[in-house]
């Protein structure tokens, strides 16, 4: 009977990472491809470049007439190394599968006529697409631009984040898009940069972004109490002590979506206007309890 029931848990367990393992191979290749879309659709036959090795790729296919897929695959792999020695793994290899799909898609485009020839257009809707292929690439596991491993590394031993360090890279990628295809393409380039950039933010943390808040009020439970009322969110009351006063002091921990912070507000403010209230993101949210309550 327990064998039996082992057999079972293990049958459900290798189903579970089965299913895992084919959402991801799926998000990945609809990112990848996405990519390739923005890219040979929209971007490169306007003469616009993404930023990272995908944007030295452009160039470098356009200066020396080399096709962009195989750039993109070889100007990758030093990077993926790196990122298989010091990142792991399963991140290495999803990226590896996720660029050498963009590469063959960027292929099969090329000769397909641009959507639009109109710049705007095309710096708003590819940076759009660039934006949600990269975000859901990242999202399961991978990269699609070997700057972000370098980026993340380096800013392990400066004192800079590796968004920065990705900024100071393509500082100079998007400067020299301007001696290559000229300065207004390469403003339309930081602008389709800027919108992908945004956007990979979204597909990260979702329409629906999740919130942690913290309250320190002398009316606590109150306050826990009225926000599981009223919002159907459950809350966790942490012990803490005031660095000024030694107090001890009661901490309301409780997770919210950005369309509930408003209320939360003034939750709050009904049972204690002088509260301390203090709001982070989160990007991801699992386990527990978050799911919410029916509120009445």
């Amino acid at each position: 009977m327990i064998a039996k029931k082992e057999q079972s848990k293990l049958q459900k367990t290798g189903t579970h990472k089965m299913a895992k393992f084919a959402q991801r191979m799926i998000m990945l290749s609809i990112g990848a491809a996405m990519m390739a879309v923005a890219l040979e659709i929209f971007l490169v036959p306007n003469e616009m470049i993404d930023g990272g090795i995908t944007g030295i790729s452009i160039i470098l296919s356009y200066l020396f007439d080399i096709p962009l897929g195989i750039l993109l695959t070889l100007l990758n792999l030093p990077f993926l190394l790196i990122g298989y020695k010091q990142i792991g793994k399963t991140f290495a290899l999803s990226t590896l599968y996720a660029i050498v799909l963009m590469s063959i898609g960027t292929s099969l485009l090329h000769h397909v006529s641009a959507f639009t020839v109109e710049p705007m257009l095309a710096a708003v809707f590819g940076g759009i697409i660039l934006g949600v292929g990269v975000g859901l690439v990242v999202r399961f596991g991978g990269s699609l631009d070997g700057t972000e491993i370098v980026a993340i590394l380096v800013a392990k031993k400066l004192p800079f984040s590796v968004g920065e360090v990705v900024m100071f890279f393509n500082l100079f990628i998007l400067s020299g898009a301007g001696f290559v295809f000229g300065w207004n393409n390469a403003m339309f380039s930081l602008i389709a940069y800027y919108i992908a950039f945004k956007v990979i933010d979204i597909t990260l943390e979702g329409l629906d972004q999740s919130k942690s808040v913290w309250i320190i009020s002398d009316k606590f439970r109150d306050i826990g109490e009225a926000l599981t009322e009223r919002l159907g969110r459950g809350v966790t009351y942490l012990d803490g002590e005031g660095g000024f006063s030694g107090e001890n002091k009661k901490v309301i921990f409780v997770v919210i979506t950005r369309l509930e912070e408003a209320k939360l507000k003034s939750i709050v403010e009904d049972w204690d206007s002088d509260a301390f209230i203090a709001i982070g993101n989160i990007h991801d949210v699992k386990g527990g309890r978050f799911k919410k309550k029916a509120i009445h």
